[in-house]
């Protein structure tokens, strides 16, 4: 198995007999190594964070590719829920004339994202918000998130459970951190903007009525992953 042999290849042969009995007891192997590839980025993760999926890959090429189309090399970007800060990382390194501020509400994850954006050479301004209850200053062109979206009641794999659970689940359905960045988005996104937003795969409709509030003449685009779900909402205010 491939998970094996990474765990073979990069854990010490003194600590190899209990990486593979966590391993086998369900614990994830990118906890187990210490890292992920993401986007050919390096990124380190720990119990802290969220281990980075292909789907939110798929959110940063997406992003990146808006990005190009409407010309919004030279923006000021806001990433959301950075936990490791993947997203800010790889947007910063693959268009360097941007500005990347990033923010999460906990030191130990802060930490995390700080040493991920050194490790990969990346200049990154990080602020310690909970979107929940604080305001943000200043104005962005670009704001991203993969914020907390399963909904409390909501099944998911087992081995999620050795992950941060406030970075999976949300209140309200799922909805609860959409509803905040909508409105960190009326107050804070530049008069040309884009929101881009990894979503549940059955949120969206109520995602997109929550933005067309906010942004009634915006385009609202939803796309979808790999595995032909709805994955990714993009909100493109006067972009045209």
């Amino acid at each position: 198995m491939k998970e094996i042999e990474l765990i073979k290849k990069y854990v010490p042969k003194d600590k190899l007999a209990e990486a593979l009995k966590k391993y086998q007891a369900g614990y994830p192997v990118q906890y187990i190594i210490g890292n992920v590839d993401f986007f050919g980025y390096i990124i380190d993760v720990d119990e802290n964070v969220l281990i980075p999926r292909f789907e939110t890959e798929l959110l940063v090429e997406k992003t990146i590719h808006l990005m190009q189309k409407y010309n919004f090399q030279n923006s000021k970007v806001l990433d959301i829920a950075t936990g490791s800060g993947c997203i800010a990382i790889v947007l910063k390194k693959e268009i360097e004339s941007l500005k990347v501020d990033a923010l999460d509400y906990k030191d130990a994850v802060l930490n995390v994202a700080k040493k991920n954006a050194h490790n990969n050479k990346a200049d990154i301004k990080f602020l310690k918000k909970d979107i929940l209850k604080d305001s943000i200053v200043g104005k962005y062109e670009v704001i991203i998130s993969n914020p907390p979206y399963v909904a409390l009641n909501e099944k998911v794999d087992e081995k999620t459970k050795y992950e941060p659970q406030d970075a999976i689940f949300a209140s309200d359905d799922g909805l609860e951190f959409y509803k905040a960045i909508a409105k960190i988005g009326k107050k804070n996104l530049s008069n040309r903007g884009i929101i881009a937003l990894e979503i549940g795969y059955n949120q969206k409709e109520h995602v997109s009525n929550i933005f067309k509030k906010y942004f009634p003449t915006a385009l609202i685009l939803a796309e979808k992953d790999y595995n032909n779900f709805d994955r990714y909402i993009f909100i493109l205010n006067n972009c045209e």
